[in-house]
């Protein structure tokens, strides 16, 4: 069992480790990556077993006792997580096989996903918020290099953005866990919330809470500080901004519930309401950004931040119902969201563009590639039975129940936003006729895709938009998993047990 806690970071280290080992072998960094990420999709499931079978998990990484040592924990909502991080790094590796570029494989691009994996997956695992902040570190220094890998003027300026953002976040981050160390003397998460949840806070935790709300907020692109995700996402090869869209933000969410279900509790409760406005103007500011795109990968990068406010709705409500929400929603929308990049990286395959105003008439030609479109953005707009219908649904019968009607209205009214602005990237690039270009006599249509490329760009893809299928007609047991995640979320008991050792 110890060794299923270690695993989602060793396999990411080995195989990073060995990738640089074979630095001038490309065709062998392929294979590692691919074998990599399937080791680690597998280490997630046996994890996710694990924890479904005996409950809370945990490990003190050299044998000294918590809060002294280094803590490893897994409970349903972070096993579930390192479930996706391994299909979503398996999805991409394949993915990557016929669309990375040859300059970009020489510089290291299969070894920094795998440090990439590496940092999503310890932020996910461990019980120490000092240890978090070195894992989101190891994320935002991967990141970076993946993001500016190549050096194109416009990707050193979407780079620029990003880093400099995330770098105030860290610096917000690293702040709130000073003050914290100061006044708990403790870094350790089950630590902290045994501490913390004897006395009513006041002074200076509720600040610490407000500092790390706004470093998360920045790293998980809440509203008003999103700004630096659109900027920035559209702007490396599609691969890279599949991977940020699927893990990055949504870490930033994961620990946003984390720590404010588990630390911060107090506060989360005082807090509701500002939580709700913050989701909720999310949701619009995002969708409405979307909406004014014309270029297919920065209306998918502005969907983005409009989904994180309903992640970050579930959060606002507390409820068991909402916060099962949110985690079905993360795993709807990252693989949702992940697929309709993977498609638009074939739109440019075959087109050469990804300017809505340069495309049409692919239904006509490429009629499996539309298909593949069509269906994530359908659920990614809550379209019954698609999975995005049942998360929606979840987080709207929460809010009602909790009586938070703006909230509810501003989610729905997201809902037919997304739909319009999914129907104009369709009506745009599969279903109008191609345009014809200066020079052209008619049309001139679309480069030959060999067929093995083909596959390694269209499998990944498919299987994303078939899970979205098959979490709306399926949903009961991913949402009953999710129940039982929020159960345990919502009872701290379990957690601070599983880590020191003793009921608190």
């Amino acid at each position: 069992m110890k060794l299923l806690l270690f695993l989602p970071l060793i396999i990411p280290l080995a195989t990073a480790v060995a990738g640089l080992f074979a630095w001038n072998r490309r065709e062998l960094q392929r294979l590692l990556g691919v074998c990599g990420t399937t080791a680690l999709l597998g280490a997630g499931v046996a994890l996710l077993t694990v924890v479904q079978r005996q409950g809370v998990v945990s490990v003190q990484a050299g044998n000294w006792p918590a809060p002294f040592g280094i803590t490893l924990v897994a409970d349903l909502f972070s096993a579930v997580m390192v479930v996706v991080v391994g299909a979503m790094g398996l999805a991409v590796a394949v993915y990557s096989l016929a669309s990375a570029d040859i300059d970009h494989e020489s510089l290291g691009y299969h070894p920094l996903m795998q440090v990439l994996l590496l940092g999503v997956c310890g932020s996910l695992l461990t019980g120490d918020l000092f240890n978090l902040y070195v894992w989101f570190e190891v994320m935002l220094i991967a990141s970076f290099v993946l993001l500016a890998l190549g050096g194109r003027r416009q990707q050193m300026e979407g780079a620029i953005k990003y880093v400099a953002l995330n770098l105030i976040a860290s610096a917000f981050f690293l702040a709130g866990i000073g003050i914290l160390y100061g006044v708990a003397g403790t870094l350790n998460m089950a630590d902290l919330a045994r501490q913390l949840r004897a006395v009513p806070h006041g002074g200076t935790v509720p600040v610490i809470a407000a500092l790390l709300f706004a470093a998360f907020g920045i790293k998980s692109a809440v509203f008003p500080l999103f700004f630096w995700l659109p900027a920035s996402y559209h702007t490396p090869p599609v691969a890279v901004t599949t991977i940020f869209s699927a893990l990055l933000t949504k870490v930033g969410v994961y620990v946003l519930v984390r720590i404010f279900t588990l630390i911060f509790v107090q506060e989360a409760e005082a807090g509701r309401t500002l939580i709700l406005a913050a989701a909720g103007l999310t949701m619009v500011t995002g969708v409405l950004g979307a909406v004014a795109q014309h270029e297919m990968r920065r209306l998918l990068s502005f969907h983005i931040v409009s989904q994180i406010g309903y992640l970050v709705m579930g959060l606002g409500l507390l409820t068991p119902l909402a916060l099962a929400g949110t985690i079905f929603f993360m795993v709807h929308v990252i693989a949702a969201k992940s697929a309709l990049f993977l498609v638009a990286g074939i739109v440019k395959r075959l087109t050469g563009t990804t300017e809505l105003a340069e495309l049409g008439g692919l239904y006509e030609g490429r009629p499996l590639v539309a298909g593949l479109f069509l269906v994530p953005a359908l659920a990614l707009a809550g379209i019954p039975p698609l999975s995005g219908f049942w998360a929606k649904l979840a987080l709207v019968r929460a809010g009602l129940g909790e009586g938070r009607y703006v909230v509810v209205a501003a989610a729905l009214a997201v809902s037919i936003l997304t739909l319009f602005s999914m129907t104009k990237i369709w009506a745009e690039a599969f279903w109008k006729d191609h345009p014809v270009r200066e020079g052209e006599a008619h049309a001139q249509y679309h480069p030959h895709i060999p067929g093995g490329a083909r596959l390694l760009l269209g499998v990944p893809a498919l299987v994303l938009a078939l899970a979205t299928v098959a979490m709306g007609v399926g949903a009961e047991p991913l949402f009953r998993l999710s129940l039982t995640a929020a159960d345990q979320l919502l009872n701290p008991d379990l957690y601070i047990a599983a880590v020191l050792g003793v009921k608190p």
